[in-house]
C-alpha cells in the first residue's frame, strides 16, 4: 500500500537513529527528506508544508533536545503528528428508526458496487439484516454484478429497469420496512466525470429516503484527482464519509494522508482487495503505524482471527504437543494462512526489523513457493504426509513428477519439515510456551 514511502521514510529514520544528538541542521536535513517523500508519494503539498513545519516545530524543542535517544523522539513526534493529519476515527452511523439507509456515491469504475458488497458482508457479520438496491441502471452489467455479488453473500437485491432510482429506491425503503430489514445500502449511478445530472438524481434518492450516512467511494489509485472528485461531491451533496477503493494498488498512497485534511471529509472504510472480505475499517493510529514501517500487529491478528478456526488450531497444537505433527498440519497451516490474504498485505503489517526484512523479499516469489510446497504435499499420498520417513528416492521422484517440480526441491521441503518438527520439538520441552501465539 505504502511501499515506496515507507522505504524512504525508514531510510531516514535510520540516519537520524545512528546520531547520539540532533542539531538543528540534523533536523532541516531530515525534514527535506521526508518533505520530498511525501510529495513523491503525491500527498498534497499544502499537507506536506503544514505536516514538516509542525514537526519541525517540535523536533528542534525541549522534548526531543532532553531525549535518551533524540531520533526515536523524533520518530515519535512523525507518527503523532501523521495521526493527526489522518484524521480522527469516524464509525458508521448506524442511529435512527430502521431501516438505516447508507447511500454509496461515486464517479464510475470508482468500485461502488463492490464496496456495496464489502459493506453488506461486514454488516451481516454483525447482525444486520442487510437489502441491496441496485440504484445504476446505466452502466452495462451493473446489476448483474450487484445480484452475483447479493448471491455470493445471500443478501436479497432490489432492481427493476423499469424505474428511476429514486423511485426504485423509494419502493426498495418500503419493501426493507415490510420485511423487518434493518440497513440498506443503495449502490448508486456514476459518470464518467462530475456533472449536474448525476448529482440531480443523488438529491433526488436522498429526499426519497434521508440516508444516515451518504458515502463517497473514491479510487486511491487516482492520486490528487482523488481530492478533486472528493471536493466536488461534497460541495454538490452532503457527504458524510469516504470510502477509499483500490488501496492494495496503490504504490503512493498520497490520496489516503491528504484527502481528509483537505477536504474535511472523514474516511471510514479502506478497500483492500477486490474479495468481498478485503474491506478495512479506518484507523488512523494503525494505518500511521503501516506507512511508517511501524507494522500493525492488531490487524494482522484480527486477520488471523477471520481466517483460522479455532478448533482446528487447538487440535493441531494438541498435536504438536504430543510430537504428531505432520506434513499433512503443515498444508492446513499454509492453507488457513492463505484465507488471510496475499501476502503483500500481511507483510506491511509485521512491525520492526523482521517486518523490514519481509517486505523486502519477493511477495511474488513468496506466493509461488507456497503453491509449489502445496503442490509437493498434495502429490503424496495420505500415508507419506503422516510419516515421510517412507520417502524413499524413488517416491520422491514420484512426487516430483507429479507436482511438476524438482527432486531437489522436495528434498528441500522435507529438510525444512524436519527443522520445523526439532523446533516444536524444543516447545514440547519447555512446556509449549508460546505455542498457542503460533498458531492462535
Amino acid at each position: 500500500m505504502f511501499e515506496t514511502l515507507t522505504g524512504r521514510l525508514n531510510q531516514v529514520f535510520n540516519g537520524l537513529l545512528r546520531r547520539g544528538k540532533l542539531s538543528a541542521a540534523d533536523v532541516d536535513a531530515a525534514m527535506r527528506e521526508v518533505r520530498l517523500a511525501l510529495l513523491e508519494a503525491d500527498v498534497h503539498f499544502s499537507v506536506v508544508k503544514d505536516f514538516v513545519a509542525r514537526v519541525r516545530e517540535r523536533a528542534i524543542g525541549a522534548e526531543v533536545s532532553k531525549a535518551l535517544n533524540p531520533g526515536q523522539q523524533v520518530i515519535k513526534i512523525v507518527h503523532e503528528e501523521l495521526i493527526g493529519v489522518l484524521g480522527d476515527p469516524a464509525p458508521l452511523n448506524l442511529s435512527g428508526p430502521k431501516p438505516r439507509v447508507i447511500l454509496l456515491v461515486g464517479l464510475q469504475g470508482s468500485g461502488k458496487t463492490t464496496a456495496a458488497g464489502k459493506l453488506a458482508r461486514l454488516l451481516r457479520s454483525k447482525g444486520e439484516r442487510v437489502l441491496l438496491v441496485a440504484g445504476d441502471p446505466y452502466r452495462p452489467a451493473a446489476v448483474q454484478q450487484l445480484q452475483t455479488l447479493g448471491a455470493q453473500l445471500d443478501v436479497p437485491v432490489v432492481a427493476d429497469a423499469s424505474l428511476k432510482p429514486p423511485d426504485l429506491t423509494a419502493r426498495a425503503y418500503s419493501q426493507a420496512e415490510k420485511g423487518g430489514y434493518t440497513v440498506m445500502i443503495v449502490d448508486t449511478a456514476g459518470r464518467s466525470q462530475l456533472d449536474q445530472e448525476l448529482m440531480d438524481e443523488l438529491r433526488a434518492i436522498t429526499r426519497k429516503v434521508k440516508p444516515v450516512d451518504t458515502l463517497l467511494v473514491v479510487d486511491a489509485m487516482i492520486g490528487q484527482e482523488a481530492l478533486r472528485v472528493a471536493e466536488g461531491f461534497r460541495d454538490a451533496v452532503q457527504i458524510s464519509g469516504l470510502i477509499l477503493s483500490k488501496m492494495d494498488g496503490d504504490a503512493r498512497g498520497g490520496a489516503a494522508i491528504s484527502i481528509r485534511a483537505v477536504t474535511g471529509v472523514p474516511i471510514k472504510f479502506l478497500g483492500t482487495g477486490e474479495k468481498l472480505d478485503a474491506l478495512e475499517t479506518y484507523d488512523p493510529s494503525r494505518l500511521a503505524s503501516r506507512i511508517l514501517g511501524m507494522g500493525d500487529v492488531i490487524g494482522l491478528i484480527e486477520k488471523a482471527e477471520a481466517a483460522f478456526d479455532a478448533q482446528t488450531a487447538q487440535k493441531q497444537t494438541e498435536r504438536l504437543l504430543k510430537g504428531e505433527f505432520s506434513l499433512e498440519d503443515w498444508l492446513e497451516q499454509m492453507r488457513q494462512m492463505r484465507k488471510m490474504g496475499p501476502l503483500s498485505q500481511m507483510l506491511e503489517m509485521l512491525p520492526g526489523q523482521f517486518g523490514q526484512a519481509a517486505r523486502s523479499a519477493d511477495p511474488r516469489e513468496m506466493e509461488q513457493n507456497l503453491k509449489r510446497v502445496e503442490a509437493i504435499i498434495c502429490s503424496m499420498t495420505l500415508q507419506e504426509r503422516r510419516n515421510p520417513d517412507i520417502l524413499n528416492a524413488s517416491r520422491r521422484r514420484r512426487i516430483a513428477r507429479g507436482s511438476g517440480t524438482d527432486v531437489q526441491d522436495v528434498n528441500r521441503l522435507i529438510k525444512q519439515f524436519r527443522e520445523a518438527q526439532r523446533l516444536f520439538k524444543t516447545l514440547k520441552k519447555t512446556g509449549g510456551r508460546g505455542l498457542s501465539r503460533l498458531f492462535g
